[in-house]
């Protein structure tokens, strides 16, 4: 009785298992269908008989990323983050378009950061994180970014475009460059005119104060009398 129950036990098991991998291979083809929603029940199925599978997790992240669901991406990118493995650096990239999406740029830019930090060759987190940076001004670096992914991805159907954005952003700089310069020497002007102004009101009134030394009232010297003495 006990080898039947076994037996059963392992039956159940492989076809919990068939049916598991059945319900990948359907959300995975609504998914490459562009059928999103029809793709969900399949791949919640999936996880449910097999919660090991990383696959299952981004395919449903991307899910919810078509039906414009940005919380439910997040919420299961950052599940599986920490059991993705190899595709560590995939999940992370995805959790950073989300957040680009969702207009937290400097979150977006950390997790871009993460995902060069376990794949120093992932190009498509050099692109993210340069878009980042262009968002929250840091030019000179979103520069060297772009520059990174073009080297990774030399035959991007993009280069025309971040080689334009490229020369755009390097005139930008340069332009602000000439303006800190100019504002330097406008400071430096008005501070020369400035002290200039407090020498000259200084020597005024240092010149009023030596112009003044000698008068009195008289009482320090003997003054000449002529006439004569009147005695009461």
């Amino acid at each position: 009785m006990t080898k039947k129950i076994a037996m059963i036990w392992v039956l159940l098991f492989f076809a919990g298992l068939c049916y598991g991998q059945s319900s990948f291979a359907k959300g995975e083809e609504m998914l490459m269908q562009n059928k999103p929603a029809q793709a969900e029940g399949f791949l919640m199925q999936a996880i449910s008989y097999d919660p090991a599978n990383p696959v299952t997790y981004i395919y449903l992240g991307l899910v919810y990323e078509q039906l414009g669901r940005t919380e439910e991406a997040i919420t299961v990118y950052r599940r599986v983050l920490p059991m993705a493995g190899r595709l560590s650096a995939n999940v992370a990239n995805n959790l950073g378009n989300v957040y680009f999406q969702t207009g937290n740029t400097e979150t977006a830019e950390q997790y871009y950061t993460q995902a060069i930090g376990l794949d120093m060759g992932y190009a498509s987190a050099y692109l993210g994180r340069a878009n980042a940076r262009i968002k929250t001004g840091n030019l000179k670096n979103a520069v060297s970014d772009y520059e990174q992914y073009l080297r990774l991805e030399p035959r991007s159907p993009q280069r025309a475009k971040i080689e334009q954005l490229i020369n755009l952003i390097r005139m930008e700089i340069a332009a602000a460059e000439v303006k800190r310069q100019l504002a330097e020497e406008e400071a430096r002007r008005l501070a020369e005119e400035r002290q200039k102004l407090l020498d000259s009101v200084s020597a005024s009134l240092q010149s009023g104060a030596s112009s003044g030394k000698g008068l009195s009232s008289g009482t320090e010297s003997v003054e000449n009398y002529e006439g004569e003495f009147v005695l009461d």
